[in-house]
């Protein structure tokens, strides 16, 4: 298998035990991946500034060794991404990233207010990375109104996964193994498709 190394990065409040991202983790840890799965500073009210040095900290441990460099967001963690991507150096870029459930502004959460605008544009998201996707549903209450599809997909101009019903891509919406992210994370796949429904 290609070396490669992973940063996964969550959203407000985390991503706890039953998540799909911490499931990755342990998946591509067990599959001989590097993985960098930080908590970031004080999650349940986050501070963009604290948030933003702390993934430039993880991408320069990220730029130490050698494979395919890869970035999995969920959720605010995604906007993080998109505000830092024109401060990300070209020693820094990364290979791959999946933005999954970026909110919206328009989402009525305080904690996450400061977060925008994000000031990115397609020109910082490709400096940022060789190729971006956008992974998002049809009915996330975090981006009401447009939908992350319109609201980031067409500005930015990255190529989009859209899953049909799947809220905002957390355990509440069903995700919480995500074989198709994997598959995608070890360069099995392509695009990324709904989580199968868990068996009953």
């Amino acid at each position: 298998m290609p070396a490669r190394r992973t940063l996964i990065l969550h959203g407000w409040q985390g991503s706890g035990p039953e998540h799909w991202q911490t499931w990755l983790a342990g998946r591509l840890e067990s599959a001989g991946v590097h993985v960098q799965y930080p908590m970031l500073p004080e999650c349940d009210v986050p501070c963009p500034d604290r948030w933003g040095a702390a993934l430039h900290r993880e991408l320069r441990a990220l730029a130490k060794g050698d494979g395919e460099r890869i970035v999995i967001a969920h959720s605010l963690g995604c906007v993080l991404w998109l505000r830092e991507a024109a401060a990300v150096s070209e020693r820094l870029r990364v290979d791959r990233v999946a933005l999954v459930a970026p909110p919206c502004p328009g989402a009525k959460v305080p904690e996450l207010a400061r977060f925008y605008p994000t000031g990115a544009d397609k020109a910082a998201i490709d400096a940022a990375s060789k190729h971006t996707r956008l992974v998002c549903s049809d009915d996330d209450p975090y981006c009401p109104g447009r939908g992350a599809a319109q609201h980031w997909g067409g500005p930015l101009e990255c190529e989009i996964d859209l899953l049909p019903g799947a809220g905002h891509l957390n355990v509440e919406a069903g995700y919480g193994p995500w074989p198709e992210m994997e598959a995608w994370a070890l360069g099995e796949a392509s695009t990324l498709r709904a989580a199968a429904p868990a068996p009953v």
